[in-house]
């Protein structure tokens, strides 16, 4: 059994330090360059300014309605009606107006105005590198729009809302092929398929787990402190590269082990951490509580929401709610009445968001000014977290002021968060309030562990050139 162990952590470890070396590498990488993303703030940025002189077909509040918005489209107003379903809706907000087809020409007049750049070259396509993701699947096909800076920089534009929804350049793309692709083994033609991605990463790393395991085991094994001692009172019986190895395997071994179980976790194998979601009839009810019928005269919104780019009224907990600009760094809610600024609900709302967990009633309810170890996200605080008695230990986190339902968390959720998020990431809270440490800390970490995956390596193809020359 023992010479087992031994020839099976040598021979499969000359593949998994490879991978392993890839993943420590890719990893640092990501620290600094995260994948290409276009947030909700970098598109409200880009976005046009709603221009209300031409606004002039009232909100179409409906049954079955989630939420409606008013933006632009190109340089037309519409309103985007969100239903129960998830189905968006776009109708002109002006009478008469016909939204022309999203074309070449098209997506290079929006990419154009969007970035404040000239006119670049269009390109339709389904999916690429950056927009393979599931989440693009409602605005395929794309266009993507090469523009004339030194950036090079590429907007890729909804064929089905006509906006932009993706923003790379040359330097973010290029340091991606050195982070999130190798890293989460993210290649298109694999990606593009999320259940056959999902297989590879399960059985790509899943097996390395016991590689690691067993060179912890027989990093100790081979370890002898006090009296019984290698010659030359070593502690250690290799020498050159191979003590290398087994130096950096007893420091690094257990942080590597941790970061390949928490990355295989990542993808949720037997779908262990899936949790609770909110039934959607009771979902829908919520967030239609408070839906009006009849808004004030877009004269009147007009005044009060002057220069914004977004305006969206939502009825969720019962209460009717205007927001300004949601996603700037100062946004506005006001009372969907009376046009005044809107204050904090919580007792409505605890009332209302009964019915979102049906087997439970909230015990504790709590205003949350600072972040806690399941909610990290500094830009939506305050925040109200209920806490329920139902069988998997329902928390919710929701909007004060609007009363929208920003996340759903139980047990198996909260554990999820400390097996992948606070292991493989090391998003703690103390060291993600002392940003500088945290990347220390991950930086020693990985270094002992490139060490580790580097001499495994070069200690095992000089195995193999051994074998091949006798």
């Amino acid at each position: 059994m023992l010479r087992w162990l031994f020839l099976t952590h040598r021979w499969v470890g000359i593949a998994s330090c490879l991978l392993f070396a890839m993943w420590f590498a890719s990893g640092l990488v990501m620290l600094y360059v995260p994948y290409p993303r276009l947030t909700p703030a970098a598109r409200l940025v880009g976005a046009s300014p709603i221009d209300w002189t031409k606004v002039d077909v009232p909100a179409p509040v409906e049954a079955g309605q989630a939420r409606l918005l008013l933006e632009m489209r190109d340089a037309e107003p519409v309103w985007r009606i969100e239903h129960d379903d998830g189905v968006v809706d776009t109708i002109p907000a002006r009478k008469g107006a016909v939204l022309p087809l999203v074309d070449g020409v098209y997506a290079r007049r929006v990419a154009s105005r969007f970035a404040g750049l000239p006119l670049g070259t269009a390109e339709r396509l389904s999916r690429d590198q950056w927009t393979v993701a599931g989440g693009f699947d409602r605005h395929r096909p794309l266009w993507r729009v090469r523009l004339n800076d030194a950036d090079e920089t590429d907007i890729y534009v909804s064929s089905s809302t006509g906006l932009a929804v993706q923003r790379t350049t040359r330097s973010e793309r290029f340091w991606n092929w050195l982070g999130s692709v190798p890293h989460w083994l993210y290649p298109t033609i694999l990606r593009q398929d999320n259940a056959a991605w999902r297989q590879v990463v399960l059985w790509v790393s899943g097996p390395y787990i016991a590689v690691a395991l067993t060179g912890i085991w027989i990093g100790i094994l081979r370890v002898r402190p006090g009296r019984r001692r290698y010659k030359d009172a070593r502690v250690s019986p290799y020498r050159g590269w191979m003590l290398w190895h087994h130096v950096s395997g007893l420091v690094g071994g257990l942080s590597l082990l941790t970061w390949i179980v928490s990355g295989w976790l990542s993808v949720d194998p037997g779908r262990l951490f899936a949790g609770t979601a909110t039934p959607a009839p009771a979902l829908h009810r919520y967030q239609s509580l408070g839906l009006i019928k009849n808004l004030p005269p877009v004269s009147q919104l007009a005044v009060v929401a002057k220069g914004a780019r977004t305006v969206e009224l939502t009825g969720d907990a019962g209460l009717p709610r205007l927001t300004i600009d949601r996603a700037s760094d100062h946004p506005r809610y006001l009372d969907a009445i009376v046009l005044r600024p809107a204050t904090e609900a919580s007792p409505i709302i605890a009332g209302a968001a009964r019915t979102l967990v049906a087997d439970g009633q909230p015990w504790k309810i709590d205003r949350l000014s600072q972040p806690d170890n399941y909610w990290a996200s500094g830009q939506m605080l305050p925040i109200l977290r209920l806490r329920f008695d139902d069988p998997a230990r329902t928390w919710l986190y929701i909007d004060p002021v609007t009363g929208e339902l920003i996340e759903r968390q139980d047990r198996a959720r909260r554990l999820y968060r400390w097996v992948f998020d606070f292991l493989h990431t090391w998003n703690w809270l103390w060291l993600i309030e002392h940003q500088p440490l945290r990347d220390v800390v991950i930086w020693l970490l990985s270094i002992v562990g490139l060490a580790l995956s580097v001499t495994g390596v070069w200690v095992g193809f000089r195995k193999l050139g051994r074998r091949a020359t006798a």
